[in-house]
């Protein structure tokens, strides 16, 4: 081993006695005790096999520390990524979620509507299982949009009440797998 191995080794051993030090730099800044000591680990890892970076003049210290603040940096980055990653995968599975529930809703309801009012079908079909805004669904009616919240709940009620007549204790109880003979 030449000499200047020798010196970078030694300086490398120095960071090493220093662990509590920047174990205390990494929890100021990240928060969680055993986040730090990761971050810590893999700076040290990373230390080692850069250790050729160093350069004699330079600091092990100070080239340490940017060695810690990229590491923290990582750290957020990763967590953002993961954070977005989460979001959408939420947003994703909220939206398959809704549509899977709309298609094990009673299927009842499909048979119902037909005999319903043609005022009120429409506002079901269009609003509750076609996902229209109450705006759009009273502009398109041509009327006010208290107008269309009126209707919209008179259609829920008639259509509550003839699922109750069909189906019974299904509808009373919100079943999403309804095994109740059609009315039909």
């Amino acid at each position: 081993m030449t000499s200047g191995e020798t010196a970078i080794r030694a300086r490398t051993a120095h960071l090493a006695e220093m662990h509590s030090r920047f174990l205390q730099f990494l929890r100021g800044r990240v928060g969680d005790p055993a986040t730090a000591e990761d971050i810590l680990q893999a700076a040290y890892v990373k230390a080692i096999q850069h250790e050729s970076d160093l350069r004699k003049d330079e600091s092990s210290v100070a080239w340490f520390y940017r060695i810690l603040r990229n590491a923290i940096i990582d750290h957020y980055r990763q967590n953002a990524t993961r954070s977005r990653a989460a979001e959408q995968f939420a947003a994703e599975w909220n939206e398959s979620y809704e549509m899977e529930l709309k298609d094990q809703a009673c299927t009842c309801i499909r048979d119902i509507l037909p005999d319903l009012k043609k005022d009120y079908r429409s506002a079901l079909e269009r609003v509750d299982l076609g996902g229209e805004s109450m705006d759009a669904f009273a502009a398109a009616e041509q009327t006010t949009p208290n107008n269309a919240y009126v209707r919209l709940h008179r259609a829920r009620k008639a259509l509550a009440k003839k699922l109750t007549e069909v189906c019974g204790t299904c509808a009373i109880h919100h079943c999403l797998d309804c095994s109740c003979k059609s009315h039909k």
